[in-house]
């Protein structure tokens, strides 16, 4: 069963920048679609960013053209390098895994950014 640790997250002031990770185990990452969510307290989890196994990337609107999703098959880790940050993107940050209709979630990494 594939797991995924999300490390990297951290308090930031506004305008900085983050570099999150997400460590897949076993031999399926490289031939998944990962993505990057987001909860805020009180809201729903949200998209991110996704990425296929070819490296196409998709980006939510309000993060576009400040976060970039990459991925390292070889390594079996996924990327989120987070720049420009504001306060509205302070959330538990996700990555998910979704390879023949079954998803894994990690456990999540706090980003709070400072006003």
């Amino acid at each position: 069963q594939v797991q995924l640790v999300e490390s990297g997250g951290g308090l930031v002031q506004a305008g900085g920048s983050l570099r999150l990770s997400c460590a897949a185990s076993g031999n399926t990452f490289r031939v998944a679609t990962m993505g990057w969510y987001r909860q805020a307290p009180g809201n729903q989890r949200e998209l991110v960013a996704t990425i296929t196994f070819r490296g196409t990337a998709n980006y939510a609107d309000s993060v576009k053209g400040r976060f970039t999703v990459s991925r390292d098959n070889d390594k079996n880790t996924l990327y989120l390098q987070m720049n420009s940050l504001k306060h509205e993107d302070t959330a538990a940050y996700y990555c998910k895994l979704d390879l023949f209709g079954r998803t894994t979630w990690g456990q999540g990494t706090q980003v709070t950014v400072s006003s």
